[in-house]
């Protein structure tokens, strides 16, 4: 009678239930992953995480600003030295620059949190700022002339230059100009001629100063964004081709603009070395004493007096004199990276129907890209000599500051599309 109602030991009955018990708590806990055919493999599941910003690219942009904050120390340590700047101290341009970058990091933090539609509607606004600030460097006693030039505003103890904000007004402008213009995006004279207009304007006022370095980066990003937008090719070739032109006739018409094209030509003739080829012949020098390894972080002898601008329009030349072959690589690909992921997050914000916020993060992206490239090609020899310094690299307030609004307005762009991608709203 016992071993009738006691279950053999063979039975599957009694391990049954414990059995669909575990299977359902193991299918709770993983999940069922086709790896071909009828087969399957099972995953841990792990809670997905969408982070709210770009950590990446905040990186790299605080690894070029660390990086350039040295190479000023690197490269200023020495100028009390010089007459011209024996009332300074040795960390005197340092902590200026330092104290750029915490202005930039508060204007930052504050430029980030406005949303793209309000920058969208103020456009227009901006513009019309950065032409009052392009006219009041030009009034006298307004604007500080410093070596030849009336390029700043003088703020007490710091100067500002208005031609930095232009960069960004006119970015702005151009692209909430493309957004209202994208029904007649074909048409030339409703579609292109104005906005040419407001850039032809902008660099008469930049080439009184004179700057036409400032005026050739608008001028690209102008028509980078109008090209992005979708004009027409043929116009845009056009376009490219009257604004080779118009360079081309600012050069000829200009004595030291035609000096400074001769001087790229032969830095080492006995006529440019001591003139225009000066700056370009000991950047030169610097770089070829780097070799590949360089000859270590302080060790520069070019900055000691003989190369002029070592911590702004030159910086590079620095960073390859103490780093050699290897720094510029490492400077030239950050740059490259930072101007692909910037146009990606541009894309990706046209890609979810936010034309204005693309247009804006790519026009930053060719600013960057475009600023940087002429910088490095200036001081590698492969480009005449023009005034612009590495952005977010080379000491200079207002570009600074202004580098890291435009970083941030990239950043809130990233943001939105997040923020639409996980089904929210921007």
């Amino acid at each position: 009678m016992n071993a009738a109602v006691e279950p053999s030991a063979a039975s599957p009955v009694p391990e049954a239930k414990p059995r669909r018990r575990r299977s359902a708590r193991a299918a709770s806990e993983h999940l069922p992953v086709r790896i071909g055919g009828m087969e399957y493999a099972r995953t841990a599941s792990t809670p997905t995480r969408v982070l709210g910003f770009d950590q990446a690219l905040i990186w790299a942009c605080l690894f070029l600003l660390s990086w350039g904050l040295i190479m000023v120390y690197s490269a200023t340590i020495a100028m009390p030295d010089n007459p011209r700047f024996a009332r300074f101290g040795p960390n005197f341009f340092v902590y200026r620059h330092a104290l750029w970058i915490c202005m930039g990091f508060v204007a930052a933090l504050i430029t980030f949190q406005v949303r793209m539609d309000w920058w969208e509607k103020a456009a227009p606004w901006l513009f019309v700022v950065a032409l009052a600030l392009l006219i009041a460097v030009l009034i006298p006693h307004v604007g500080s002339v410093i070596n030849g030039a009336r390029r700043w505003i003088s703020l007490g103890p710091m100067n500002f230059q208005p031609s930095e904000v232009a960069k960004l007004a006119v970015l702005l402008y151009a692209a909430d100009y493309m957004v209202r213009k994208m029904e007649v995006k074909e048409r030339f004279f409703r579609a292109v001629l104005p906005m040419g207009v407001a850039v032809g304007v902008v660099g008469a006022l930049l080439l009184a100063q004179p700057d036409m370095g400032a005026f050739m980066v608008i001028a690209v990003i102008a028509m980078g964004i109008l090209f992005l937008g979708g004009v027409n090719a043929r116009m845009f070739f056009l376009i490219a081709a009257v604004l080779v032109v118009a360079f081309g006739l600012m050069i000829a018409s200009s004595e030291w603009r035609r000096e400074r094209i001769f001087a790229y030509l032969d830095p080492w003739s006995e006529q440019h070395a001591l003139g225009k080829g000066y700056q370009l012949s000991h950047s030169l020098i610097a770089i070829g004493r780097g070799e590949v390894f360089g000859v270590g972080l302080g060790g520069s002898i070019e900055k000691l007096h003989w190369l002029p601008e070592a911590h702004t329009d030159f910086l590079l030349a620095v960073i390859g004199e103490e780093f050699g072959l290897i720094g510029v690589v490492c400077v030239i690909g950050l740059f490259m990276w930072l101007t692909r992921r910037i146009m990606h997050i541009g894309r990706q914000a046209i890609a979810l129907d936010r034309v204005f916020s693309g247009l804006v993060a790519q026009g930053i992206g060719l600013w960057m890209g475009f600023q940087a490239f002429i910088n490095i090609g200036v001081n590698l020899g492969a480009l005449p000599t023009k005034g612009l310094t590495l952005p977010l690299m080379s000491y200079g307030g207002s570009a600074i500051l202004v580098n890291l609004v435009a970083i941030a307005i990239v950043l809130r762009v990233d943001v939105e599309n997040r923020q639409l991608m996980r089904g929210g709203r921007a």
